[in-house]
């Protein structure tokens, strides 16, 4: 299997690769871990004229941390997010999520920014980023703009990026005193992949859920929010009775996807029952 031909550019600053976007953005496709390309590339699947390699953008990496909240470049690997303990206290979140993520090679190499583009209807980083109620920052020639994780997805393989943009960082707001978090994914048993993921994030003041967020992968055609089962959460205790009827309203109301492994009620019937366990380990 051979790609076919194709021109390599390896970007050297975010400008150059924003400019280079610009001339054809439709026959150009920007490459960092390469996780998804390259095997479309071998397959044909992908034959982009041109090839910009972005991996060596400075503006796009490191983890920073500070009284506003968490900046965390499009290049930021899972192995870094995993490895960050200043980012573990910050946002346990992201190093329960990393660590389920496939493998020690595609760790060191995949990207969050990769992932999120992407937007693979099983990846893991597209709930943790709707449960922290992140925004995501695109670049584009004109500047930056911000979109609302939970706006971002669109369908399979689709987000709100347009062909001249890149997504370049993820902005996490400050964590609430109070709050706790939990992820937990049903594995495929060949890719890794989530059949179902949750995340949830919890705050809590006196026994009492004050704030509540659900982001689900695996599911459905993107990741989306839990609204049905986060909001019914508000103002009441996590007990095993109030967590029973936010997962089954939540397992209930999402239509799931179909295919050889998993029918759309398991999906189903596994989404309720990981969004129990996920908030169940936060009663504790």
């Amino acid at each position: 299997m051979i790609p076919a031909a194709f021109d390599y550019v390896r970007a050297e600053f975010l400008a150059q690769a924003i400019d280079l976007l610009q001339s054809d953005p439709d026959a150009t496709k920007l490459v960092a871990g390469g996780h998804t390309l390259i095997p479309a590339l071998k397959l044909r699947l992908a034959t982009p004229a041109l090839l910009i390699d972005i991996r060596g953008l400075k503006e796009l990496k490191g983890i920073r941390i500070d009284d506003k909240g968490i900046r965390i470049g499009a290049l930021a690997t899972h192995a870094e997010l995993l490895a960050s303990d200043p980012l573990h206290e910050a946002s346990p979140l992201f190093r329960q999520a990393a660590n389920l993520i496939a493998d020690p090679q595609v760790r060191n190499r995949g990207t969050i920014g990769g992932s999120l583009a992407n937007a693979d209807p099983a990846a893991d980083w597209p709930a943790v980023v709707i449960a922290l109620g992140a925004e995501l920052e695109i670049a584009h020639a004109g500047g930056y703009r911000r979109v609302a994780a939970r706006d971002f997805f669109v369908d399979i393989f689709t987000t709100v990026l347009e062909p001249v943009e890149m997504l370049s960082s993820v902005l996490v707001p400050r964590t609430a005193p109070g709050t706790r978090f939990a992820y937990r994914k049903i594995r495929h048993p060949a890719s890794g992949y989530a059949v179902v993921g949750v995340a949830v994030a919890v705050q809590l003041q006196r026994d009492e859920v004050v704030g509540a967020s659900i982001g689900v992968t695996g599911a459905a055609g993107c990741a989306f929010s839990g609204d049905i089962a986060a909001d019914f959460l508000i103002g009441k205790s996590l007990s095993s009775a109030t967590i029973g009827e936010a997962a089954r309203l939540l397992g209930e109301a999402t239509e799931c996807l179909s295919d050889r492994y998993a029918s759309a009620e398991y999906r189903a019937s596994l989404l309720a029952t990981e969004t129990r366990r996920a908030l169940l380990s936060l009663a504790q």
